[in-house]
């Protein structure tokens, strides 16, 4: 059998998170669901995985910066909310790359671009991109380019 698209697999959760009365997970999966079908509106097309991806990374950026906005200005049970809805939305993402494994991304992007410094920072990172979705913080990700770049 084929395996299910990750669109199909949100609407999979879906149905289980109504069967279950899991109210936290419902409306996580349906704020999901929202997104994508608003990018399916926007663009009059069907979204593929690396959309979904897209969308859901999006979501778990949104949810680290409420998440740390909420600890620093007191409200814990706020940011326990926000981090309990990242746990629901990393179920669907791909396993995260090791440090080891992003160094390694990072070393043939460099030398697949021929970058020799900080000025080709955008050319390493446009070729990174597609390959890391999902997968590493962005922002962990243009630190270490940065550093690398400047050991070139």
């Amino acid at each position: 059998m084929a395996e299910l698209s990750l669109k199909d697999q949100l609407t999979s959760a879906v149905k289980e998170a109504m069967r279950n009365r899991d109210k936290l997970r419902l409306v996580t999966l349906r704020m999901a669901q929202a997104a994508i079908k608003q990018i399916e509106i926007d663009e009059r097309s069907e979204v593929n995985d690396d959309d979904v991806l897209k969308v859901l990374d999006k979501m778990l950026k949104q949810r680290r910066d409420a998440a740390s906005q909420y600890d620093d200005a007191g409200r814990e049970e706020l940011g326990d909310k926000e981090r309990a809805e990242m746990v629901i939305i990393e179920e669907f993402m791909p396993a995260a790359l090791t440090e080891d494994e992003l160094d390694g991304l990072i070393r043939k992007a460099i030398s697949s671009t021929n970058a020799q410094g900080m000025q080709d920072m955008g050319r390493v990172m446009k070729e990174l991109r597609p390959l890391v979705l999902g997968r590493v913080d962005m922002g962990h990700l243009g630190k270490k380019v940065r550093a690398a770049l400047a050991s070139v």
